[in-house]
């Protein structure tokens, strides 16, 4: 039976009307007087080809048909309530899933605790972390495997859109006993006096980069690149070298007890970025949390940068 022959208004007058036993306060449950409750049951009762309740004078009730009818009734308002609820929470940006990669350390110390703080107010929002390392942020953005991306700025792509969120300068960490460590602030060439090893590639570029206009003499070489900065950051524990970084990892360093010192002369600032996909329309539940994401981040950073 095409479901065009009865309406959603037919179906919950009946199902008011079938739990109550009672037209009248079906008829106060529903805004609407008796009689329209009543002229709704006959409509239902017309399109489906039997009757739905048994009337007296004094009380109605259900039919045989009306009573194994009504369970079909309440399931589809039951499942169109569900609807309902579903799109608004849509529309708010209330629920859905968001899958966002970030590099080891903002995807374990900066994201969860952000998480956690939206989902006070959007407890339906499922935020995934995928752990990326920073040349792969952009390209798991455009091919779609994620939503978002945040960390370090990358190259610009046509394929993704980048909002900077924060600056956060490159620094210094090694052990308490490290000869760089009883000073205020050090200068790149200080650093290059000392042993030092970087975590990844991206961080081997960058501090190549730095450089880069410097004698060959004078530029900065790491002695050895790891693949994780947890290991970089071990390395620098033992005493066995120093590190640079970014300063938004001191979570991490300070666990391993590394001392920070700012690097001067000049100071190099590292941006953080938000990576969204140029060519796919974002769902609801994206754009909720890329803007709750640009504004938690936009404000002031000192604790987070060494400022």
């Amino acid at each position: 039976m095409s479901s065009s022959r009865y309406t959603l208004r037919q179906l919950e007058a009946f199902v008011t009307a079938a739990e109550l036993l009672s037209f009248t306060s079906a008829a106060d449950r529903l805004a609407l007087s008796p009689s329209a409750v009543s002229q709704l049951v006959v409509e239902l009762e017309s399109s489906l080809g039997f009757k739905l309740f048994v009337r007296s004078t004094r009380k109605v009730s259900l039919s045989a048909e009306g009573k194994e009818f009504y369970a079909s009734a309440q399931t589809v308002l039951k499942h169109l309530h569900l609807a309902e609820v579903a799109a608004t929470d849509l529309r708010n940006r209330a629920s859905g899933l968001v899958r966002i990669a970030a590099p080891m350390v903002i995807a374990s110390t900066i994201l969860p605790l952000l998480i956690r703080d939206y989902n006070l107010d959007r407890p339906k929002i499922v935020v995934r972390i995928r752990d990326a390392a920073v040349e792969q942020l952009t390209d798991v953005v455009a091919s779609g495997e994620v939503d978002l991306a945040i960390g370090p700025d990358r190259p610009g792509s046509d394929a993704v859109h980048h909002t900077p969120l924060f600056s956060s300068p490159w620094v210094l960490w090694c052990a308490p006993g490290h000869p760089l460590a009883t000073r205020p602030e050090v200068q790149w060439a200080d650093v290059r006096a000392h042993t030092l090893v970087t975590a990844g590639r991206d961080h081997e570029i960058s501090v190549a980069q730095m450089g880069v206009a410097l004698p060959e003499a004078e530029r900065i070489r790491p002695r050895e690149v790891v693949d994780h900065i947890s290991t970089a950051f071990g390395i620098a524990a033992a005493g066995l070298a120093a590190t640079v970084s970014p300063a938004y990892v001191q979570t991490w360093a300070k666990r391993q007890g590394l001392v920070m010192r700012r690097i001067v002369d000049p100071e190099v600032v590292r941006q953080v970025c938000l990576y969204q996909s140029a060519h796919r329309t974002p769902s609801p539940a994206t754009t909720g949390f890329a803007e709750y994401l640009v504004a938690a981040l936009k404000k002031p950073q000192r604790k987070r940068h060494g400022r």
